[in-house]
């Protein structure tokens, strides 16, 4: 992955993290920043399974790609929401 490639991992993460916190049901008890962070990570650990996968280039928009992104940012604003939200309430007895 070539430093552009992060980069634009990462710019995409933004946009990623705002949908995967739109696919997810319910309402998510985290900061818009935590969910920022969560997209950019899953945007790039989404493009090196892409690339692993062999699907990362392909003629046009990377829909497999694009998908990848989302599903793990997903996953992981989900996760962190669940620990979050948990930490959050133990600290409000």
């Amino acid at each position: 992955m070539t430093v552009t490639g992060i980069f634009t991992a990462l710019v995409v993460g933004l946009i990623i993290g705002a949908l995967a916190r739109l696919v997810l049901p319910g309402k998510q008890p985290i900061p818009i920043w935590l969910t920022i962070v969560v997209g950019a990570l899953g945007a790039v650990l989404g493009t090196l399974l892409a690339q692993n996968l062999g699907v990362a280039v392909t003629p046009g928009i990377d829909w497999i790609e694009i998908v990848l992104q989302i599903a793990i940012a997903a996953v992981g604003v989900a996760l962190v929401s669940g620990l979050y939200g948990r930490r959050r309430r133990g600290i409000r007895h």
